[in-house]
């Protein structure tokens, strides 16, 4: 007997080991590169998009989306709401000043981004503000005055 019997068992091991969701991103970013088979797909993709991390949290009076913007300007970032869905978009440009030749690795991510989030009819869109500093991007959106929570006084009879 060989062992070549236990390679499955093996494989399936390492396999689940691995983040699912993880591999199908790969996948895809890998089908839908326009330089696939010649390239790597995680280095030519940190030059071509990406895709902001988000927080968004709830009080009592408002909605706020805090977005992670490093090295984006503020002139190259966009935030908008049509149709009760918040974009943000905007570009985070590669430092041209240092030539991409003399890059060993590019781990940061490069280009254009876009994240959209459906809000809640309880926002009151003419009242959202946005504000920018330090590389974090935060949009407060505050809830209509009938969406806020009202406390009910009970009576003994």
């Amino acid at each position: 007997m060989t062992g070549t019997g236990l390679a499955p068992k093996k494989m399936m091991r390492e396999m689940t080991a691995l983040d699912p969701f993880r591999i199908f991103q790969n996948r895809m970013s890998r089908f839908f590169d326009e330089d696939f088979p010649f390239a790597i797909p995680e280095e030519t993709l940190s030059l071509k998009t990406w895709m902001p991390s988000c927080d968004i949290y709830e009080t009592e009076n408002e909605i706020v989306v805090k977005a992670e913007l490093p090295g984006a300007k503020k002139e190259d970032v966009k935030v908008n709401i049509e149709n009760n869905i918040l974009t943000l978009s905007g570009e985070r440009k590669f430092e041209e000043e240092t030539r991409k030749e003399n890059y060993v690795r590019v781990e940061r991510k490069y280009g254009e981004f876009l994240r959209s989030f459906t809000l809640p009819m309880t926002v009151d869109a003419n009242k959202v503000v946005a504000d920018f500093k330090d590389g974090l991007l935060t949009i407060t959106l505050p809830k209509k005055e009938e969406a806020k929570p009202k406390p009910i006084e009970i009576t003994v009879k």
